[in-house]
């Protein structure tokens, strides 16, 4: 086989020349001075600039001499303490990293299978306070802010009102200014009427009419068709290309495809650049790393039934005994018991009035007034009692029983 390509066969090395590089000119330094003068310095000239006053007005609405003293709360309360920094509360890092990789992973390594473990609460101990010193309980409130008596407020007297002397004149800019002129009356442009004597009637005979007359129209002449009359000669069927460009001596055309080359008897050379250099590696499949079983499996073979299909049998169906009452035959007129539990326990009773009501209770003798201002009582049948007590509602009935309090 012919080692030549078409690259190489028309893209023929060339000589190469170097490449010629333009030199600069060499630099000649100038000998004029340079001024260094700009626009800004040419035109804006500096100017003294003075402080401005200030245009708010001072503030007299309440005016007071003291001075202030500026001095927060905070700085004044909460004084650093001189106290050690506490070390945090955390685990020990006890984690070294494995020297060889064996496969395995980090939650395998470190969450292994293991049993009840008692923790270690990291809570921190209760330690009593480090500072002994009380709270004082004066704060620059207290001290510094003394209630003074409120000056009067200051008021803004208002001028009285003063008339102008000078009399009003009553003149605006377009009475004083627009000042109408004399000119002639208004002409108006309706047609005049149309006289008594002009009733005549409306021509038709308008300007197209008169100028545009409708020319003659000459009558155009037609010439009588010739009469068609067939050839006698007999059609030969030959077109121009047939009669006059006759090719006596043409040969087929040849074909231009190339030669089709004959196949020799040697064997055909099939090996390439990529198959001699890029040969194929001997390599062996990686096995994966797969995780080492813990569970076992059962050796039994598998009965393919699901807890439904094992437990939940078909049982046949059992009738259940109804719990309804028989029903009875209709009961007769029978009256209605009218007594009930309310009627046969709840009897009316006598409602008497709460001894508190009175001015005076009946059967009690007053003792004394207590600090919230309450009237203590003490039941007349009862003597060298020390222990007072307040009558309730339902004490009413039996006065005797404990002492009675009344709101002054």
């Amino acid at each position: 086989m012919e080692g030549l390509t078409t690259a190489r066969r028309d893209f023929a090395p060339h000589k190469v020349l170097p490449v010629k590089l333009h030199q600069p000119d060499r630099y000649v330094p100038s000998e004029e001075n340079m001024d260094l003068l700009t626009t800004y310095k040419q035109d804006f000239n500096p100017y003294h600039v003075g402080r401005v006053d200030p245009i708010k007005p001072r503030d007299s609405k309440y005016p007071c001499a003291d001075k202030m003293e500026c001095l927060p709360t905070y700085k004044a309360d909460y004084i650093p303490w001189n106290q050690p920094r506490q070390e945090l509360v955390r685990p020990p890092h006890n984690y070294r990293p494995a020297p060889k990789f064996d496969s395995r992973t980090t939650h395998q390594d470190d969450y292994p299978m293991k049993g009840l473990v008692n923790t270690r609460s990291c809570k921190p101990p209760a330690v009593p306070k480090l500072c002994n010193i009380p709270l004082e309980d004066l704060t620059n409130y207290k001290m510094s802010y003394v209630p003074h008596p409120v000056e009067k407020r200051f008021v803004h007297e208002a001028e009285k009102f003063r008339p102008c002397d000078i009399p009003f004149e009553s003149l605006t800019t377009h009475k004083e200014s627009y000042r109408g002129l004399v000119g002639e009356p208004a002409k108006t442009l309706k047609p005049p009427a149309r006289g008594p004597g002009l009733d005549m009637p409306f021509s038709n005979t308008t300007e197209f009419r008169d100028k545009y007359q409708a020319w003659p129209t000459p009558q155009v002449f037609s010439r009588a068709p010739v009469t068609y009359a067939p050839p006698e000669e007999k059609m030969d069927f030959l077109t121009t290309v047939q009669s006059h460009y006759t090719c006596p001596k043409g040969t087929p055309a040849q074909s231009c495809r190339p030669v089709r080359p004959i196949r020799k008897s040697s064997r055909f050379e099939s090996s390439t650049t990529t198959k001699e250099d890029y040969k194929q590696w001997a390599s062996t499949r990686t096995e994966p790393v797969k995780p080492v079983p813990q569970l076992g499996r059962p050796t039994e073979p598998l009965d393919c039934l699901t807890t439904t299909q094992a437990y939940y049998v078909p049982h046949p169906p059992v009738s259940t005994k109804s719990c309804k009452p028989i029903w009875s035959a209709p009961r007769g007129n029978i009256p209605l018991e009218g007594q009930t539990t309310y009627t046969i326990s709840f009897t009316p009773k006598e409602m008497g009035r709460c001894p508190a009501s009175y001015p005076e209770p009946p059967g009690y003798v007053f003792e004394e007034v207590d600090a919230l201002g309450h009237k203590i009582y003490r039941p007349i049948s009862q003597t060298g009692s020390g222990q007072y007590g307040h009558l309730s509602v339902g004490d009413a009935e039996n006065p005797n029983q404990r002492e009675l309090a009344v709101s002054a």
